[in-house]
């Protein structure tokens, strides 16, 4: 299964912008795609392990492997697409 770790902060506008949009794709995408968020300001392992430096940042993992990475907003048809194209 396609892992997408959302990487946030609740400071972050663009990251509160885009919070509705994954949380309808993690309904949409419901057993295809596992969602993972992690908040940054509470575990800064994860985001260093990452190497995270701006946020919000998706990364797709496929069998515990980073495929690709997305920093920044974007529209639910572009992110939803994104997603769709590692499926």
């Amino acid at each position: 299964m396609v892992k997408l770790i959302d990487f946030w902060a609740s400071w972050c506008g663009p990251c509160r912008m885009m919070a509705p949009v994954v949380e309808e794709l993690e309904k949409e995408l419901s057993g295809k795609v596992e969602f993972q968020k992690v908040n940054v300001d509470e575990d800064q392992t994860m985001a260093q392990k990452y190497g995270v430096l701006s946020i919000p940042t998706y990364v797709v993992e496929k069998e515990g492997r980073e495929v690709d990475r997305l920093i920044g907003g974007r529209s639910k048809e572009v992110f939803k697409s994104w997603i769709e194209s590692h499926l």
